[in-house]
């Protein structure tokens, strides 16, 4: 079959978790024998990269910001997107048997669906995440953000199939009035996950290290974890921190570090390669992520197959935290409170290597379905569009 994947973004060149979803799934249906076309826009200069897989990589627009100063997408780059993805799929229209589109931002949507009106395309639009109404409000103020939740509403209504990766973005996406039950994913979970290096030795670590691997956006709240840490470290005495990451956040958090002496404490490396992220979470003691939004949660499963418990934060947006089993692979804080987020930080130091083990279990056992590539092949099931050994590969 000919099948297109479609988001803004190309991993490795940007390096969000939707990226990375969206290569996995364009990975996976070109290893089950379809032939893939990655649609994004220009990230690069001269060729477009190409994956192993061999999934064409296909600029379907030219290069342009993506967010603002604040870390909030903007309005003209996705209307500049969405314009050049119709035009794009208008002149393939018919080359095409199914189309997965990244529903991040909304605009896509209506710009694919609208181009392949007329054709026996299967097209399914994807949901990283469903916000609450309210979200929008807060992200793009009264006037946008009304318009961004009646344009999500809308993308879900004229969508044939939906699709998402957590339990609670597939009971708003019902609630929203999906056409038909969304296709909820078992987990995206990567073979390079899978092949992770062992666990770090519990006894080689010289200091327990918490770690924050992230953009430093509002909905993290990155600015909290400074106090925690100093919260834990009059129980965890020698404890440290990393904090992972940029973004418009990190002025509040390095506000937040020298505010309670921890200039000692605390490091502000920024972005690392991934060699370097992988083992500063596989050495550290416990990775923290007080997102308040997520809808999946990458970062737990990252986590786990190095056997790094994580400890996160209950929020009503927090897609993340049906990952946590309390004591097995990690904690759920009540709150971003210092005396709740460490609380939660300093029972997953004193976990030690029988914590990290179970982490590191919950993984295995989750690797065995939880795949990105099984979530990837049941769409194609669900919407119809089998390849030959679609149902083989799946068992």
């Amino acid at each position: 079959m000919r099948i297109a994947v479609v988001y803004d973004c190309f991993f490795p060149l940007t390096t969000g978790g939707g990226e990375r979803q969206y290569g996995l799934f364009a990975d996976a249906f070109a290893r089950a024998g379809n032939d893939v076309d990655y649609l994004t826009r220009r990230q690069w200069d001269g060729a477009a990269p190409t994956p192993v897989s061999g999934v064409r990589v296909i600029a379907a627009s030219g290069p342009f910001e993506l967010y603002d100063s604040t870390g909030t997408r903007r309005t003209p780059g996705a209307l500049k997107f969405a314009a050049c993805l119709f035009t794009y799929l208008v002149r393939h229209r018919r080359d095409y048997d199914a189309v997965l589109v990244s529903a991040l931002p909304a605009l896509n949507v209506f710009a694919a669906r609208l181009a392949l009106l007329g054709t026996r395309t299967r097209f399914c639009a994807d949901f990283l995440e469903v916000w609450r109404p309210d979200q929008w409000l807060d992200y793009s103020g009264p006037v946008m953000g009304r318009v961004a939740r009646t344009l999500q509403h809308l993308a879900v209504r004229v969508s044939p199939w939906v699709s998402c990766h957590s339990d609670m973005n597939g009971r708003r996406l019902a609630a929203e009035g999906a056409r038909r039950a969304p296709i909820v994913s078992p987990g995206l979970i990567s073979q390079e996950l899978i092949d992770a290096p062992a666990p770090a030795d519990l006894d080689a670590l010289r200091t327990p290290t918490v770690v924050f691997v992230g953009r430093h956006i509002p909905d993290k709240q990155v600015e909290e974890i400074p106090a925690a840490v100093a919260w834990a470290r009059e129980r965890v005495p020698g404890l440290d921190a990393v904090i992972l990451g940029e973004g418009p956040q990190r002025e509040a958090v390095t506000a937040e570090i020298e505010r309670l002496g921890l200039g000692g404490v605390v490091s502000l490396p920024g972005f690392v390669d991934e060699e370097e992220l992988t083992e500063r979470v596989r050495t550290a003691a416990v990775l923290v992520n007080p997102s308040r939004r997520e809808g999946y949660g990458l970062v737990v499963v990252e986590a786990g197959s190095v056997g790094t418990p994580v400890v996160l934060v209950d929020a009503p947006d927090n897609a993340s935290v049906e990952l946590v089993e309390d004591g097995v692979n990690g904690y759920v804080a009540p709150s971003v409170a210092p005396e709740d987020l460490g609380s939660a930080i300093v029972r997953a130091v004193e976990g030690g290597a029988a914590l990290r083990s179970s982490a590191r279990a919950w993984f295995d056992d989750a690797a065995r379905h939880r795949t990105a590539e099984a979530a990837a092949l049941a769409i194609l099931v669900q919407i119809g569009a089998r390849a030959p050994d679609v149902r083989r590969r799946m068992r």
